[in-house]
């Protein structure tokens, strides 16, 4: 009488071994480098490209100036009694087509001043303070200008200047989790110690020499 054979009991698994504080830190690393990598790499195209146009300030790449003059009359209320509506002027002005960052204002019994400012851009104003008339002189300067005000952060409201803290915290992550993958890697460690040391020679050079 045979007996039915039953098939074997597929073999236990290993189980798996705790990854090590080195490898988990590896792979945190990891994470965060490839995800800052995308935002990085366009940070870092942007201002590379920016920063080779204010290397060259003659290459306008089609971008050309243009300077005009806005005038007209400011509404009977820009003035509270002796005292000067800057908020009201600055309103009035913005109608006109003039924009960017309002300050500098002065006021003087020889003419009533504010100035506009963006990247690119300015715009200064004499008013009147008898009649209330106003002459704005504009300088739009193009975007070749106007790209290389952002990259020095000029002109640029808080909004730009917060982006540009951003970027540094992000262009700062990636460098130290790269950092930290090579050091990783045993193979590459040394070599890339070494790159890393004759790098920062040769940027110490040359800020030594530029200096």
């Amino acid at each position: 009488m045979s007996t039915a054979s039953t098939p074997d009991a597929p073999p236990a698994r290993a189980a798996r071994r705790p990854r090590s504080v080195r490898q988990r830190s590896y792979g945190v690393a990891r994470w965060l480098h490839v995800y800052t990598s995308m935002i990085s790499l366009l940070i870092v195209l942007f201002f590379s490209a920016t920063g080779v146009l204010l290397n060259h300030p003659d290459w306008t790449l089609g971008s050309t100036e243009t300077r005009s003059t806005v005038t007209g009359t400011l509404p009977a209320d820009w003035r509270a009694g002796n005292a000067v509506d800057w908020l009201k002027v600055t309103r009035a002005l913005e109608t006109r087509g003039l924009h960017g960052t309002a300050g500098d204002y002065r006021a003087d019994p020889g003419g009533d001043t504010l100035s506009f400012r963006a990247p690119g851009y300015s715009a200064d104003v004499t008013i009147d303070p008898a009649t209330g008339t106003y002459t704005a002189n504009v300088d739009s300067q193009g975007w070749v200008a106007a790209m290389g005000d952002l990259h020095r952060g000029r002109d640029s409201g808080s909004a730009w200047s917060v982006a540009l803290d951003l970027a540094g915290y992000f262009l700062i992550l990636i460098s130290l989790t790269g950092l930290a993958m090579l050091l990783y890697l045993k193979k590459l460690r040394a070599s890339a110690l070494l790159a890393l040391l004759g790098g920062s020679v040769a940027v110490g050079l040359l800020m030594h020499f530029a200096l």
